[in-house]
């Protein structure tokens, strides 16, 4: 699949590449140059993997630019303060996989790093949300008072220290979390707020995220911590089922789905929509082969507008159907979403069937190839691999970097 967004650098650099101080400044000039130095080896192979037809925007070549820019110059600097468990460390399984494998990633070292904060277009605030509510949270209170004093006591703690907050007012930082409470837990501070790169499975423009400056993160839930038994399934032609979910029944979109299209608990059902509040028992281990046999898969918004159904359908190649409000889709900056994916409006839900079954064949098949090459930036690697999730979620905020001015005493 074939990303429309190349850009080759002219701007002037540093002994190192572009220097951060100048990047901003120099970006207009990355769109004139014709011609860009062609990838080698493992890099050109991915992104001839990655090609496609149609799942990538096509509003010029730049953003394909910039990421072959980011591959070669994007350096950020992690702050070494704060001790673990509630810095440098995250969870590598269940609902918050993302969160805690960026971090660890980070930890592990990476050649995005540098030691040099002067030489860095970024720095990270490697705090994570998921193990302040396991260790400084008090159980049933919601009360998240405590994780907001952290946040602010670490980013005190930094902008003393250091000059790289203050010189920017946080523009140049991101923090990056998958946990619920992470975008109430900003607003303690009205830079980390209003200003610095937040990275959010909660991406909800409804509650603040700005999509300007806020990078969408994808939600991922391994279970086991790794995605054992997730990946694949039927080809298109051989998928007996229309639709299905399975999952709680809360928020405001969940009980339409199934109050209108809910299975009796039991695996005898006809039907070839299959909704359940939660699997019957004897289903329950083949979760993932439901999936697989699926044409399309619900993903409704639950309590949050985020759900893991999203990539789960993306590896399954099972055609996801959005129900969600106020979202913002993760790389939607590059990824043309309605080339592999339906939106449904929570309204159209009793006519499920009807949209379903107007879909044409060819269309339906289309989309079903396009999710097995949009397929590798959903992916996580150890070690990652070119335009795979951990790149993919890097490239969001090297895109975000890009509009960040800093103060000309800089």
């Amino acid at each position: 699949m074939e990303f429309d967004f190349f850009f080759c650098a002219t701007a002037s650099k540093s002994q190192d590449g572009l220097h951060p101080q100048s990047f901003a400044r120099n970006i207009s000039q990355f769109h004139s140059q014709k011609h860009c130095r062609q990838d080698s080896g493992e890099r050109k192979k991915a992104r001839e993997d990655a090609r496609g037809n149609g799942a990538e925007r096509g509003t010029s070549n730049y953003k394909e630019r910039s990421y072959m820019e980011m591959e070669k110059r994007f350096k950020m600097f992690v702050y070494k303060e704060g001790e673990l468990p509630l810095v440098h460390n995250g969870p590598c399984k269940n609902i918050y996989t993302t969160e805690g494998r960026f971090i660890h990633e980070i930890q592990l070292g990476n050649r995005f790093l540098t030691s040099d904060p002067e030489k860095a277009h970024v720095f990270f605030l490697p705090f994570s949300v998921v193990m302040m509510v396991s260790y400084v949270y008090k159980p049933n209170t919601y009360d998240t008072t405590p994780l907001k004093r952290f946040v602010s006591d670490y980013i005190s703690l930094v902008s003393n220290k250091y000059p790289f907050w203050n010189r920017s007012l946080g523009a140049d930082h991101f923090f990056l979390s998958c946990h619920d409470w992470a975008p109430e837990t900003s607003k303690v501070n009205p830079y980390l707020f209003n200003k610095a790169i937040r990275v959010l499975c909660n991406a909800n423009t409804s509650e603040g995220f700005n999509p300007a400056k806020d990078a969408s993160l994808p939600e991922v839930n391994f279970r086991t911590g790794a995605a054992n038994g997730m990946m694949g399934g039927n080809s298109a032609l051989r998928r007996p089922l229309l639709a299905f979910f399975a999952g709680g029944n809360h928020g405001p979109i969940r009980p339409l789905l199934l109050k209108h299209w809910k299975n009796d608990n039991d695996s005898s059902s006809s039907s070839d929509i299959r909704v359940y509040e939660y699997l019957p028992k004897e289903l329950a281990p083949y979760y993932n082969e439901m999936m697989k046999k699926s044409k399309y898969c619900l993903c409704p918004s639950g309590y949050e507008v985020a759900s893991p159904r999203i990539v789960e359908a993306i590896y399954s190649e099972c055609v996801p159907v959005i129900i969600s409000d106020d979202y913002v889709l993760p790389f939607s900056d590059v990824l043309n979403w309605n080339a592999f994916s339906l939106f449904l409006p929570s309204t159209e839900i009793p006519n499920l069937r009807t949209i379903l079954d107007s879909i044409p064949l060819t269309r339906y098949v289309e989309m079903q190839q396009r999710l097995k090459q949009v397929r590798t930036h959903f992916e996580l690697n150890q070690p990652p691999k070119p335009y795979d999730m951990f790149h993919m979620i890097l490239h969001s905020i090297w895109l975000r970097r890009l509009n960040v001015h800093l103060t000309p005493h800089d």
